[in-house]
């Protein structure tokens, strides 16, 4: 959510921040803006819209050896130009992303200043300025800056007559690369990785002279700290297309590898898993909390978990966990589940969490991320950059990662037999075939992308994962789709099944399989335009229009199966829809803010 870029140093900054820029894309954005200084003044050029109506109205070649930039996603005040990020003040300009919760309050106590926009950002520039007047130390200012500020924020500074870069961050991310020809602040690596891979990672609190030559990172109190110089293992061309059409796709046709990757990090045997597991048996209940796609696949996570490992399981919204009482056993864990490792909600619950004593597991892609640093245990997925807003292969990293708990917990209980490890042995293999037949995909895409309603059924775990399968739809392709219990039918929905109305039904559990086919005679008798996805041969061929069938397979993996076919139906409807499949109007990659 939001993107920043800066750098100094002995090469134009222009290109730099932008082509920084361009690789943030994917956190989502409505504007973008930069401020450079030439001529010892700083020059500021913002729009509304795509980084591209703001690199045609530049001088690429801009004689400026110092610059900060932004993507802004609006929070504070609509998308528009006078909102979009960089904000000047006085002898202030910065890029922020996150929101002050208190900015209001600091408004009144500012009467002094004009201002312009809506933003909560314009506020803490006007702040800075009046600080950095009375105090005329930018360093001292920094120090005690968050004494003033409520809320999270990451800010690069740039100060009138000033050689250097400032930043600081606190509950929203920020990095400082290294290179040999200058130095750069960012949100996130890919903004540098086609300049630098080395870099440093602000803590909360901490802030930072960042000048062409040399990086002097402060503590919260406003001493010098000594960090260790970070090293990104992935590369830029692992976050290019590669000849997809779309990243979303690149990153579907990933899966079968980074999968394994996955799996073989936490399972070459049963030793091996229960190094990596141990101590999770120990629980005898478990909260299970994330948001969007990282909640579907807690939901699963929830059904595997329960049926084999035998101890209870919640799972909770994390935006809806954080503001309502809950009840903890003496043995009770939080599993916490975030792809960035930043979003916001979630990391409150951590916080929350820790300050009542209750045990955390954070499953996180991003090593060193807040949630990771901060849970007591964390388990990392191997998913490799994700760039496409809606997830794909981060869903299905976690996904494994809930199966191998559930496994290791059910071989610990004695409900599974330790020969079930060599189920996941071919999953590259069993995920590339059912990746193969496209053709079947884009069919099903054509009968349905042009209906307004699209509705997904099924029961028990099949309902679960209609919920992710509804959601990549309505992300990319901009249609309304939602997920029902197929036993709540009768309570409602089913008013809502006209003639050719799309239900598409998962039926892969064996235990509900008839329920669910009454259920969808139901809205066959109704006219709906029936398809159904399952692991058998459904023997009625009036209840289906299309039929996909996926393997059989144990239920431990045969979830990954299931949402491949999903994940390539939301984008051949996205596509034929002609929409802006991995970067979906109003959504963010990286939820940073409440």
């Amino acid at each position: 959510m939001c993107g920043i870029v800066g750098y100094v140093g002995k090469s134009k900054c222009v290109p730099k921040i932008i082509s920084g820029l361009e690789s943030l894309e994917y956190r989502g954005y409505d504007s973008a803006g930069i401020a450079y200084v030439t001529n010892e003044s700083i020059k500021i050029k913002k729009e509304q819209g795509r980084i591209k109506v703001l690199k045609d109205s530049l001088n690429m070649n801009e004689e400026s050896y110092m610059g900060i930039g932004h993507t802004r996603w609006a929070t504070h005040g609509k998308p528009c130009k006078v909102n979009s990020h960089p904000h000047q003040v006085g002898d202030i300009t910065i890029v922020h992303n996150g929101i002050i919760e208190n900015y209001e309050e600091l408004k009144n106590n500012l009467k002094e200043y004009k201002f312009k926009s809506e933003t909560d950002s314009e506020v803490v520039a006007a702040l800075i300025d009046k600080l950095y007047h009375e105090d005329k130390d930018i360093i001292k200012v920094l120090s005690k800056l968050k004494d003033y500020l409520i809320g999270s924020y990451a800010l690069g500074i740039l100060v009138n007559g000033d050689d250097n870069i400032y930043a600081i961050r606190k509950d929203s991310p920020l990095i400082i690369g290294i290179s040999e020809d200058g130095n750069f602040i960012a949100s996130d690596v890919p903004a540098i990785l086609e300049y630098t891979n080395m870099y440093y990672l602000l803590l909360n609190d901490e802030f930072a002279l960042i000048s062409k030559d040399d990086v002097v990172i402060y503590d919260k109190n406003g001493e010098i700290s000594t960090k260790s110089l970070m090293t990104f293992e992935g590369s830029k061309e692992a976050a290019m297309k590669n000849g997809y059409d779309h990243y979303m796709l690149k990153e579907i046709y990933e899966q079968p590898k980074v999968v394994m990757e996955t799996i073989k990090e936490y399972i070459l045997d049963y030793k091996h898993l229960k190094e990596r597991m141990k101590g999770l048996e120990k629980y005898d209940a478990i909260d299970i909390v994330g948001c969007g796609s990282a909640y579907h696949v807690g939901l699963v996570g929830k059904s595997l978990i329960m049926k084999y490992g035998k101890v209870p399981v919640y799972v909770d919204i994390a935006s809806e966990y954080r503001y309502t009482e809950h009840i903890y056993s003496k043995k009770h864990l939080i599993i916490l589940i975030s792809q960035s490792g930043e979003t916001a909600d979630t990391l409150a619950v951590l916080r929350e969490a820790k300050q009542q004593g209750i045990d955390t597991l954070a499953i996180v892609n991003v090593v060193g991320s807040s949630i990771a640093r901060e849970a007591h245990k964390v388990l990392y997925i191997k998913a490799g950059p994700e760039i496409a807003v809606a997830t794909t292969k981060a869903y299905l990293c976690q996904l494994m990662m809930l199966s191998l708990i559930a496994l290791y917990l059910g071989i610990n209980k004695g409900t599974l037999d330790k020969k079930i490890i060599n189920e996941y042995d071919n999953m590259d293999l069993l995920l590339e075939k059912e990746l193969e037949n496209k053709k079947e995909l884009e069919d099903i895409a054509k009968l349905i992308y042009k209906n307004k309603d699209i509705f997904y059924l099924g029961r028990k775990i099949d309902y679960s994962l209609c919920m992710e399968a509804s959601l990549k739809l309505k992300e990319v392709s901009y249609l309304h789709s939602e997920a029902y219990a197929a036993g709540e039918l009768k309570h409602g929905t089913i008013s809502l099944i006209e003639d050719k109305t799309p239900v598409i039904s998962i039926i892969t559990d064996d235990d509900i399989r008839l329920k669910t086919l009454s259920n969808v005679k139901e809205v066959c008798a109704r006219g709906a335009l029936s398809i159904i996805i399952s692991n058998e041969d459904v023997l009625d061929k009036s209840l289906y229009t299309k039929l996909i069938k996926i393997p059989k397979v144990h239920e431990l993996i045969g979830s990954a199966l299931v949402m491949v076919k999903c994940q390539l139906i939301a984008y051949y409807v996205a596509r034929l829809n002609g929409c802006d499949i991995d970067k979906p109007r109003n959504l963010a990659k990286s939820v940073t803010v409440e």
